[in-house]
């Protein structure tokens, strides 16, 4: 059985009592950045050899 390729997300926001949802998706929004997740899922979203992925790092 192959190991599973999911990404499980980790970031979570506690919306305050009178708190806006605006505010709180915003926050939301911040922490995804900050952790890093879309862009694993940006990477893996094709098919990258190993000089491309060097090519990357390095422009990077």
């Amino acid at each position: 059985m192959r190991p599973s390729t999911e990404l499980s997300v980790k970031v979570k926001v506690a919306v305050g009592d009178g708190e806006p949802i605006e505010s709180a998706l915003r926050r939301f929004k911040r922490e995804v950045n900050k952790s890093g997740h879309l862009m694993e899922l940006r990477h893996k979203r094709y098919f990258e050899n190993s000089q491309e992925r060097i090519k990357r790092k390095v422009k990077e």
